[in-house]
């Protein structure tokens, strides 16, 4: 016996399957190039991923998911976060390649790093 909504439930799933593959990513409407966006989680006194690498001009979110306030700061002061309490967001745009060091000025034993390489 065939399904009936078979042709429906395909189309639906291909549908999610593409809106999945452009989820970590955005076009810039001005330049129409590609901009990255990622996502560090702040959960249990780490940063989640830990390590990251990136291309030049991605951007970087980090979201407090801890019951602790948490401030992200680069070790050169490329970038300060205000204290973030629980659910709040950072984002930084990185434009230079480079290696950035960052910690919580809270929790100084919280340490990441993210890598921006060249276009």
């Amino acid at each position: 016996m065939r399904f009936a909504g078979a042709p429906l439930v395909l189309s639906l799933a291909l549908s999610l399957s593409c809106f999945a593959c452009g989820a970590g990513s955005r076009k810039s409407a001005s330049t129409g190039e590609s901009a990255v966006s990622n996502t560090i989680a702040i959960k249990d006194f780490q940063f989640s991923p830990q390590d990251l690498v990136i291309p030049a001009g991605s951007t970087v979110t980090w979201i407090n998911k801890d019951e602790e306030p948490h401030k992200v700061v680069e070790v050169n002061s490329v970038f300060t976060s205000k204290p973030l309490d629980t659910d709040d967001k950072f984002t930084f745009e990185f434009k230079s390649a480079g290696s950035y060091e960052f910690f919580c000025a809270l929790h100084p034993r919280m340490t990441g790093k993210i890598t921006v390489q060249g276009k």
